[in-house]
């Protein structure tokens, strides 16, 4: 019998149907909600859907979801980027590791909010505000995981490998590179969350567009539906991201035996 369930399990339809459940009971227990609550406090299910498909048809409105999402792939892009060179600068040198460490452990213990409202006071234009919160609270944990990366890496196979004269491109394509990606992969699945949080406190703050502004737009409204709908938004981004960050993951370890990457 259990061997049955693991081979429906194991379908597509039942790979969808694992996946489905959590939100099928999520939904259940808020239309229950809703058929004791005001509507206005916790509108029905139906009503969110249809305000979320409307977001998603009226390109006016999909505007909105498409400049959050490319604020926080800019923001996220010069976190990696700025937090991979800090890591390595630790990783070659004692002398840095000493200094940049204790900095990025007091940049990640300031809260979001005060990152925003230094940015309100440092610059001008709002964009520029957005990307500069983006990447100094994405930046730490980025820099630390991949350090941690790097640290992890096998001394002796790393030796070993150095004994066949690779260059330097080989080396970090053939040993560097296939040693960190889990852990990138990783920091870039923590990191998505954490930032689809922070840009909707950095959109609040003066803003003219995106998710954080049109949510404030409802709550001056007073519309749950359409502060769900907007939030649903966001949500579908960090999932439909996640989903593509475990297709490349599937894709670069395909040589791994599938127990191992289900590790």
């Amino acid at each position: 019998m259990a061997a049955g369930k693991t081979k429906f399990t194991n379908t597509g339809i039942g790979k969808a149907l694992v996946v489905a459940l959590p939100f099928v009971v999520l939904a259940s227990i808020w239309e229950v909600a809703s058929w004791n609550v005001p509507k206005f406090l916790v509108p029905p299910v139906a009503d969110i859907f249809w305000r979320t498909l409307e977001i998603i048809i009226d390109f006016s409105l999909l505007r909105d979801v498409l400049a959050t999402a490319g604020r926080i792939m800019a923001g996220l892009v010069g976190a990696f980027v700025v937090g991979g060179l800090l890591a390595v600068a630790m990783q070659k040198s004692a002398i840095a590791d000493r200094f940049l460490g204790p900095v990025l452990n007091f940049f990640q213990g300031i809260p979001a909010l005060s990152w925003v409202v230094f940015a309100i006071i440092w610059f001008k234009h709002i964009e520029a505000r957005i990307l500069f919160i983006m990447v100094v609270t994405a930046l730490p944990a980025f820099a630390f995981q991949i350090l941690g990366a790097l640290r992890a890496m096998s001394k002796d196979l790393f030796e070993m490998v150095l004994s066949f004269r690779p260059s330097r491109m080989k080396m970090f394509r053939v040993m560097i590179l296939p040693s960190i990606l889990p852990e990138i992969l990783t920091s870039w699945r923590v990191n998505i969350g954490n930032a689809s949080r922070v840009v909707v406190v950095a959109e609040l703050v003066g803003a003219t567009g995106g998710v954080g502004y049109r949510l404030l737009e409802q709550q001056q409204k007073f519309d749950m539906a359409g502060a769900m709908a907007w939030t649903l938004q966001l949500v579908i981004f960090v999932l439909v991201t996640q989903q593509i960050i475990n297709l490349i993951e599937t894709w670069a370890f395909k040589y791994r035996a599938q127990s191992e990457r289900s590790l």
